[in-house]
């Protein structure tokens, strides 16, 4: 696998204010995510992408961010997990990661913010479940590792739009929950693992690294201990309405870019 250059257009390792507030991020949307359980993965991209972390660094950080939290949900609902299903995820997800990371790692940041936008929207429109539920579920499985591969390499978040795939009447809601969180926690893991083999490290920012992993285990602990306390319904609306704000702001910024760019004579 060819090694990958790191991009000269970095957020730049001295801004601690900036990196503070992606932390303090990081916290909330998993909090919000833990309460209405959606959206908290998407939201954090989003973030990251929107304050100028190019999708080189920013990707392989959040796999390992969210390697770590899917860790604890997938150990919970354990016992519900279908083994037979995540191999047949993983028949698809293996190629699909390794084999699109570097086609994932030369596409320009505004088109990787419009690709995040439009699957955040299209997450959000009413799903054709009977079409869906129709679906054998080997081809829905094998579709879902090939997604999660080749689209997480270039957006990072997965989950809104995979997560579709796993929605089967034969399955219990643990099964579903267990089964999507292993699935999630081995596409991660295995997007550190294709961005390390190109040569991008998820260890480049190891303060932020692991400040960010502690702030959302917090915040996922803190989202499940007031889940029973808070109106979930409501919490999920408000999730929906961050993200609909979020897939503006991406579109706004990369149009912006790509308009000024376009627009800057040569020098």
């Amino acid at each position: 696998m060819p090694r990958l250059k790191r991009p000269d257009t970095a957020m730049p390792s001295s801004v601690p204010l900036l990196e503070a507030a992606l932390v303090l991020v990081g916290f909330l949307t998993a909090t919000l995510s833990g309460v209405a359980g959606m959206g908290g993965g998407s939201i954090l991209i989003g973030v990251l992408l929107v304050a100028g972390l190019p999708p080189l660094e920013a990707v392989p950080l959040f796999a390992a961010v969210q390697l770590v939290s899917n860790v604890s949900r997938t150990t919970a609902y354990w016992a519900h997990v279908d083994g037979r299903a995540t191999g047949w995820f993983l028949l698809s997800a293996v190629p699909a990661t390794l084999l699109t990371v570097g086609v994932a790692a030369r596409i320009d940041p505004e088109w990787a913010q419009l690709t995040l936008a439009a699957l955040i929207l299209f997450s959000l429109a009413p799903a054709p479940s009977a079409r869906l539920q129709q679906m054998p579920r080997r081809q829905m499985l094998v579709l879902a590792g090939a997604l999660n591969g080749a689209l997480g390499n270039v957006v990072g978040a997965t989950g809104l739009f995979v997560g579709r795939l796993f929605l089967r009447q034969d399955w219990s809601r643990h099964t579903t929950v267990g089964t999507l969180a292993l699935t999630q926690t081995l596409g991660h893991g295995l997007r550190v693992i294709a961005f390390g083999f190109a040569g991008l490290s998820v260890l480049a920012r190891p303060g932020l690294l692991v400040a960010l992993v502690l702030a959302v285990m917090l915040g996922t602990a803190l989202g499940r201990r007031l889940n029973d306390r808070l109106d979930e319904a409501r919490f999920a609306q408000m999730a929906r309405a961050i993200l609909v704000a979020l897939s503006g702001a991406l579109i706004i910024s990369a149009l912006w870019t790509l308009w000024t760019s376009n627009s800057t004579p040569p020098a």
